[in-house]
């Protein structure tokens, strides 16, 4: 029996919308975020704003942001991986 291959369109589309999500996840297990907090996160600004002389409490440490960057890495491997697998 032959395999079916999938529309190429309809892969890198599901590929690329799942990213998203993925690293959002990844990102709150690592660090042990809540989702709200991951997103509060994402929107707060630097330690202290030079303009307004405010302070954040929910700016990045020094480690969440290397597990960050670690995790940007591993799901830049993973979609190559992925691609590769799309286009054979």
């Amino acid at each position: 029996m032959k395999k079916e291959k999938r529309n190429v369109l309809y892969s890198l589309h599901e590929l690329y919308s799942n990213m998203g999500a993925s690293f959002r996840e990844k990102v709150c297990e690592d660090c042990n975020w809540s989702i709200p907090t991951f997103y509060r996160k994402m929107r707060s600004k630097p330690p202290r704003d030079i303009y307004t002389k405010e302070k954040s409490r929910d700016h990045l440490s020094l480690a969440e942001k290397r597990r960050i960057v670690e995790i940007t890495d591993e799901m830049n491997d993973s979609l190559i991986k992925n691609l590769e697998k799309c286009y054979r």
